[in-house]
């Protein structure tokens, strides 16, 4: 006899997706197989998710409610599941960073979250968490979707000139992820401005950080370490740290000379070797 793994639905947002996946399959009638045909997927992984040992994929829910007719139901769920692949430390920002009508971040290191491509997401996660690639990057890529709304918040990114150059991932993935900024050259509600080396020392060089702005709840004050973040609502922090992020943006190129900047150095930086192999 097959052993099949019973899940707690209250464990996680993980295990009562795959409880509910299994209720809804039996009570539809159908083996694993038989709705993997349905899905364009293999018995196999819908095996995995319903015993929570794999995480589903946004798509994956959308299909999952149009064969099984559940109006919807796993579609809702499956944002819960993936925002509960991100660190503990790190949900509750998530959480005000979807509710925000104005997001103000310096990166010194990396491209703002909300702007990485899965492939950059991907060779980010590699270094420290090999094992879990997939579901993180699923979860980041679900919190993007917040751009797609019909009313995004007003995204400020400037970047630190070095995040140009850092090599994350290899040439092809840089040369997406710039690819990638470029893509929100004209975009109303996205601005990105490259604050250059010349510079010299300036108001940033303590670390990244986020300002957050909403229309009934106080602003957020944002920035974190190797482990934990650290949010606070301090009127002082706010106060200069928003007059740090306005010198900022001051310092910076502007949004046109920006962008020119990053097509300078996807282009001679990122190019693709002549007799290279597609991939």
């Amino acid at each position: 006899m097959v052993h099949v793994r019973e899940l707690d639905p209250n464990a996680s947002p993980l295990d009562y997706f795959g409880y509910e996946l299994r209720r809804k399959r039996e009570e539809a009638g159908l083996t694993l197989k038989e709705l993997g045909g349905v899905l364009f997927c293999t018995g196999s992984l819908i095996g995995q998710i319903e015993t929570a040992l794999k995480v589903p994929q946004r798509e994956f829910a959308e299909r999952v409610d149009a064969a099984l007719m559940t109006d919807g139901f796993f579609s809702r769920l499956v944002g819960l599941v993936l925002r509960s692949q991100l660190p503990s430390w790190f949900q509750a920002y998530a959480e005000m960073e979807g509710k925000a009508t104005f997001i103000s971040s310096y990166q010194c290191q990396v491209v703002y979250g909300l702007l990485q491509t899965p492939e950059y997401a991907a060779a980010l996660f590699e270094v420290d968490h090999p094992g879990r690639i997939d579901e993180l990057v699923a979860a980041r890529v679900d919190r993007q979707r917040m751009l797609e709304r019909e009313q995004p918040p007003s995204l400020w990114v400037v970047l630190d000139e070095s995040v140009l150059y850092q090599l994350v991932g290899d040439r092809d993935v840089m040369r997406g992820q710039l690819a990638n900024l470029l893509r929100y050259r004209n975009n109303p509600w996205v601005h990105i401005q490259v604050l250059p080396y010349e510079v010299g020392a300036h108001t940033g060089m303590m670390g990244s950080f986020n300002v957050l702005r909403f229309d009934d709840h106080p602003d957020l004050h944002y920035c974190e370490s190797y482990d934990q973040g650290h949010m606070t609502a301090n009127p002082q922090v706010i106060r200069e740290r928003s007059v740090g992020y306005a010198r900022l943006q001051a310092a910076a190129l502007s949004l046109e000379d920006s962008a020119d900047l990053i097509t300078r150095v996807m282009e001679e930086r990122y190019a693709e070797q002549p007799g290279s192999e597609p991939r």
